[in-house]
């Protein structure tokens, strides 16, 4: 483990596209575990906030990347990330747009939440990890950063079926959404269309995730 970077991830898909050699990938329920709370934080360099995200900027389009400047929490906390970092990630990433990331504990469904939430803070995206990882990046003295693709727009509410196919590990039970499409069939539309925003940002993940190479840009930082 000695020398490896925390990856911090919300799906099981993200964990497979960030996956290598040297990192340390991590759910946001499993970097609060008291199996990781026990670990020495010399064991680790740094720590990164990998995955999709919600778009808060009605600018943003599915398969936007947003190199994180800082994270603010719900209780309006703003954690800066790493400087050095985050510009070596923009430098290997240049269609990413950069700016503040918002960390809450659970998921925005409603496009007026979005709004609000962007207007309040200014974010151009919010996810459900970044947050816990900056906060023990904060605790343990490690950089930080976060690279995070937009999936489901500022235009758009997620439909109620795509919400309850999500299971606790944040992987998706497809019987679940069944059932839910069973009770809601004209929620069939909107959950395709999130289908594919998932697949447009899945794409954006996997490019820049090559991009960034096995140390993600990390080395590059002496």
């Amino acid at each position: 483990m000695a020398n490896d970077i925390i990856a911090v991830v919300g799906m099981a898909f993200e964990a497979r596209i960030v996956a290598g050699p040297g990192l340390f990938v991590l759910s946001g329920a499993e970097l609060l575990s008291p199996k990781y709370q026990d670990t020495d934080p010399r064991d680790f360099r740094g720590v990164l906030s990998f995955g999709i995200a919600g778009g808060l900027s009605s600018d943003l389009k599915p398969g936007t990347c947003v190199v994180a400047s800082e994270v603010v929490t719900a209780d309006g906390e703003r954690i800066a990330t790493d400087p050095v970092w985050s510009d070596r990630l923009r430098a290997k990433l240049p269609q990413a747009v950069t700016g503040p990331l918002a960390g809450m504990d659970l998921p925005l469904i409603l496009t007026e939440d979005k709004q609000a939430l962007h207007r309040t803070t200014g974010a151009l995206a919010v996810d459900m990890e970044s947050h816990l990882a900056a906060r023990i990046a904060m605790l343990r003295g490690l950089p930080f950063a976060a690279v995070r693709v937009v999936a489901d727009p500022a235009s758009r509410s997620l439909p109620n079926a795509a919400l309850a196919g999500m299971r606790p590990d944040r992987s998706t039970d497809p019987f679940a959404v069944m059932r839910a499409l069973l009770r809601r069939p004209r929620e069939l539309r909107a959950l395709m269309r999130v289908a594919l925003d998932v697949r447009a940002a899945r794409t954006t993940l996997l490019r820049g995730r090559q991009l960034l190479g096995a140390s993600l840009v990390f080395s590059d930082l002496g």
